[in-house]
Formats: structure tokens, C-alpha cells, sequence
């Protein structure tokens, strides 16, 4: 939900997020819509959210192993972490789940499938660093499971 209380979900099933204001039925399309896929307009189960100040939504694009950011008004959303394919590297995601973004625009995610919280600095959206985990699942001070 935004400051302006306007609720924002994603659709798993319809593979796009929409936007409703209170009473509102229907609701305005604001990411995705285009069916599944791994277009810039679309996606492929978006997960978690969060809306900036400037009504950005940024979507864990989970199975394009991606976060999207979609600016608001925009047909196309620009790919601001991973969309490398699955894997491992610095420049991956494995189904990204849950996601914040700061005040200085500093992206912070977790990276479900392999076990870590990645972040993604403002100036550098092709390569992140890992915060946490990173070390394969387990229970060890420096490892993660499954980070929603």
C-alpha cells in the first residue's frame, strides 16, 4: 500500500500486478499484463512487491529469476537485478522472493533458491553483493535456508 492508500497485488495466475484504489473493483494495470512470459511487459510469477515514493513498483519476477522495476505509467518494466538466467553468480537470482528498496535506492533481496539477501546498489544494477548467507542452505552463522 502506498501513501496514498492505494493497494497493489500481483497476480501469479494472470502475471501482472494491478493497483486499486478503495471500492475499486478492476483496478489499474500497472506491471505485467501481457501474459507470461519474459518480456520487458511481461512476467512470469511475481511475487513480492514494493512501491517507492515516486509510485515505482518494483516485482520479484520470480521465474524469470529477476526483480523489475516499472515505473509508473510505463508499458515496460526495466530489469534492475539478475535477469541473467538461474544461477548463482553475482549478476543471478534463483526465484527471488522478497524485496525492499531504500531511501537512497539501495535494492535489497532475497535470493530463495540460493540461500542469501542479496543488495544492489543504486549506481551498479549489474552485479550485487551478498549480505547474508551464501554459503548453501544450512544452519551456520554465515548460511541461510530458503530466505523469504
Amino acid at each position: 500500500m502506498d501513501e496514498q492508500r492505494y493497494l497493489y497485488v500481483s497476480d501469479v495466475e494472470k502475471h501482472e500486478v494491478r493497483r486499486y484504489q478503495l471500492g475499486e473493483k478492476n483496478g489499474t494495470l500497472v506491471a505485467g499484463g501481457n501474459g507470461q512470459g519474459d518480456g520487458l511487459n511481461q512476467l512470469n510469477d511475481p511475487t513480492y512487491l514494493f512501491v517507492d515514493r515516486d509510485h515505482s513498483v518494483y516485482v520479484s519476477d520470480s521465474s524469470n529469476h529477476r526483480v523489475m522495476k516499472w515505473v509508473e505509467g510505463a508499458k515496460e518494466g526495466i530489469v534492475v537485478a539478475g535477469g541473467q538466467g538461474q544461477g548463482n553468480a553475482l549478476t543471478q537470482l534463483y526465484h527471488p522472493q522478497g524485496l525492499f528498496v531504500d531511501t537512497l535506492g539501495t535494492l535489497y533481496v532475497a535470493d530463495y533458491g540460493n540461500h542469501r539477501v542479496m543488495r544492489w546498489t543504486q549506481g551498479d544494477k549489474k552485479q550485487g553483493a551478498v549480505i547474508v548467507g551464501g554459503n548453501g542452505q544450512g544452519e551456520g552463522a554465515n548460511q541461510s535456508s530458503y530466505p523469504w
